[in-house]
């Protein structure tokens, strides 16, 4: 047992656990990436082979990552397998990395893409404003209590998977199937380039969630049988949404229309039922987004808090205050502040493809430790056993690499970033390492 998970009692749910992960995963990525996608590979076949090829790998990754939560059930995610499997210094860079990439990067981008759709429904309005009124809000929910943000979670998350399904019944309905064989170039080459590869890095960012439940594994009740449950039913709802809105979105404009474009839920809707029909689905994806940012905000300051627990220097980011039943409030604040902080400060598409490259890394890592782990220590009791064992992670791994080699060559820009932000945590490890670490 951590130390952070003494005083933490179990209340959450398998349900909660799979909308954490669906709401985590449903997001900022879905609505603005096959506008790009199509850009870089060309038709929409290979579109939608990365978005199926993207599918495969997160589920892939969540069986992997099932076996280290059921094996290691407690909150901190990658810092505390990376910790266990590797050395203390990687697990701390892996918190650090959770920190800035993993989820403030990503309240950030989708409170930035929140701000651009809630200004097609109230144009005019200061919508950045609002979004970041947004994120305080939620951080507040989620500090007070850990139960209410776990109802808060289920209910926007039913919802919005309930209006994701009718927009795909519309679109298949009312689009037109031929556009899906339309587009340049031979799909079969498309998906062997490397600009496959990048887009991959793109889609990845649009599955970021798919490991959400392992950040609350000290809170679930029978993590056992409630993580591996949860990371593969969320995983495998969300491809099938995934396949299907975006199937919908191919089939709703020609594709000259969307290359290139980032509010392609805009874009698609307008083509369905002109700029009313726009409008109102902005409006619905903006929901969405807002449970997206709670999944974030949710599932991120437990792995802060484990730091906390494990180096006395953070120990300010295990507070709750009097209660176990209060959420991290210090990690919870501080999340709220880098997020609002880079949601002012940089780029929608600079974020973007900054968390895709940076996380795939730690992905790779954790999921080889799945490999590791049971080479050296072959004792450890593993209530789960990822299926397929060993192709289903060296495929994984393989993958990932693959996607962060090419995206080294032409990205360049997004692999410095990537590497300043491990550097970064490199450093700060080597100034609070000095603390007798307890971890691993």
């Amino acid at each position: 047992m951590t130390p952070t998970d003494t005083h933490i009692r179990r209340r959450l749910g398998p349900w909660t656990a799979t909308l954490l992960i669906v709401a985590s995963m449903i997001g900022t990525g879905v609505f603005t990436t096959t506008g790009l996608l199509l850009a870089d590979i060309g038709s929409p076949q290979a579109v939608l082979a990365c978005w199926l090829v993207g599918g495969l790998l997160a589920l892939s990754g969540a069986l992997s990552y099932a076996e280290l939560a059921t094996a290691l059930p407690h909150n901190g995610g990658e810092f505390l397998f990376l910790s266990r499997i590797y050395h203390p210094a990687v697990g701390f860079v892996a918190g650090v990395v959770s920190l800035i990439v993993g989820f403030s990067a990503p309240v950030a981008a989708s409170a930035i893409a929140l701000s651009l759709y809630l200004d097609r429904v109230f144009p005019g309005m200061p919508t950045l404003p609002i979004s970041i009124v947004i994120v305080l809000g939620l951080s507040a929910i989620h500090a007070w209590r850990v139960t209410a943000g776990g109802r808060f979670q289920v209910l926007i998350t039913s919802c919005k998977v309930l209006l994701m399904v009718g927009l795909i019944f519309v679109g298949w309905w009312r689009g037109d199937p031929s556009r899906l064989w339309t587009g340049t170039g031979d799909t079969f080459a498309a998906v062997l380039s490397p600009e496959f590869a990048v887009g991959l890095v793109l889609v990845s960012f649009a599955y970021t969630g798919w490991n959400a439940s392992i950040y609350i594994a000290g809170e679930l009740a029978n993590p056992r049988r409630n993580i591996p449950l949860s990371l593969a039913a969320g995983t495998a709802i969300v491809t099938l949404l995934y396949l299907g809105l975006n199937a919908a979105f191919l089939m709703a404009a020609p594709a000259e229309r969307l290359t290139g474009v980032v509010e392609i839920g805009h874009v698609a809707a307008a083509g369905l039922f002109g700029s009313d029909g726009a409008r109102a689905l902005s409006a619905v994806i903006a929901v969405g987004l807002i449970s997206t940012i709670s999944a974030y905000i949710m599932s991120g300051p437990r792995v802060y808090e484990a730091m906390g627990a494990t180096y006395p220097s953070l120990q300010f980011l295990t507070g709750r205050g009097a209660h176990s039943t209060r959420g991290p409030i210090a990690a919870i604040a501080l999340q709220a502040l880098l997020a609002i902080a880079m949601a002012l400060t940089a780029s929608f598409e600079a974020l973007l493809t900054y968390v895709g490259f940076t996380l795939s890394i730690f992905a790779a890592l954790t999921v080889a430790g799945v490999i590791i782990l049971r080479i050296r220590e072959p004792q450890l009791e593993r209530p789960f056993r990822v299926s397929g064992y060993p192709i289903t992670p060296v495929v994984f791994v393989t993958l990932m690499l693959w996607m962060i080699w090419n995206s080294i060559g032409l990205a360049p820009g997004v692999a410095v970033a990537g590497g300043g932000t491990l550097l970064l945590g490199g450093a700060l490890y080597v100034w609070f390492g000095r603390d007798s670490a307890t971890a691993a």
